[in-house]
């Protein structure tokens, strides 16, 4: 276990919704072992200030790193968006976000250089992944859709009925005359709604999934890095700020499994 390829990944959100992103990451690399940690206090981030979002997202990392893993992953897109940059100035640690496998992924996808984003309003407003968009392809086309109902309705566990279909509607309303042929889940939480969000923006548009995109960064950076476990089972150690209720059922909505004993810790001291 001395071995650094051995050391856990941590994985870090501001809630539970990363877990669709450690999901895959468990599904790809089943000898990994894996730290999860939800800053479920003091979610949401999407509606907070960079600067908040920033001291929070330092601290949570700096918390996994403090417990000796060979890696972070930002399963946030929001942290991704307002605090993965500046972090990478702070820390020597490898640091892996959600918004750069998306942004890749969609640019990769698309044929008529026509995409749209939907994310947070933190994650829409900062720009993030429309200027990275551009500054990957100058002409480019993209529109974006700020949908802040989708998180909690994710974690009612309202995944479709009338109420998600209409709240859809209204937020992919800006982007379905506008010929897109790409879409990015700018946000954890929404491959939950990816076959409500498909049948809506209908079977031509490609819907790119940052958990999906995510993972498989992970997995390159691994082996390129040399840095696979020697392992061939890893666990899933879950940790959180606060212990929202319905945890269990939360976590088999995300994880689509057994989380195991989820336990509180404290990161702001």
């Amino acid at each position: 276990m001395n071995h650094p390829s051995n050391k856990p990944i941590g994985v870090f959100d501001s809630g539970i919704g990363g877990l669709t992103v450690t999901k895959e990451l468990h599904r790809r690399l089943p000898g990994e072992e894996i730290i999860y940690l939800g800053d479920t206090a003091r979610v949401p981030y999407g509606t907070k200030s960079a600067e908040t979002v920033q001291r929070y997202a330092l601290e949570s990392t700096l918390y996994l790193l403090n417990r000796g893993v060979k890696m972070v992953v930002i399963a946030c897109n929001t942290v991704s968006a307002v605090a993965l940059a500046p972090m990478k100035t702070l820390l020597r640690a490898p640091l892996i976000g959600v918004l750069e496998p998306g942004v890749t992924a969609a640019l990769n996808s698309t044929r008529n250089k026509r995409i749209g984003v939907i994310g947070t309003p933190s994650t829409i407003a900062s720009g993030a992944y429309q200027n990275r968009l551009k500054e990957q392809l100058s002409d480019v086309q993209v529109w974006d859709s700020a949908c802040p109902l989708l998180v909690p309705l994710a974690e009612e566990g309202r995944l479709e009925g009338a109420i998600v279909t209409a709240v859809l509607e209204e937020y992919l309303r800006p982007l379905m005359d506008k010929d897109i042929d790409t879409l990015i889940l700018g946000c954890t939480h929404y491959p939950l709604f990816k076959p409500v969000i498909q049948r809506i923006m209908g079977e031509t548009v490609n819907l790119v999934d940052s958990a999906e995109t995510t993972a498989r960064e992970v997995e390159n950076v691994i082996l390129r890095e040399g840095l696979l476990a020697t392992r061939r089972t890893g666990n899933v150690h879950c940790y959180a700020t606060d212990i929202p209720r319905e945890i269990d059922r939360l976590g088999k909505l995300f994880f689509e499994g057994d989380l195991g004993e989820v336990r509180k810790v404290k990161i702001d001291e």
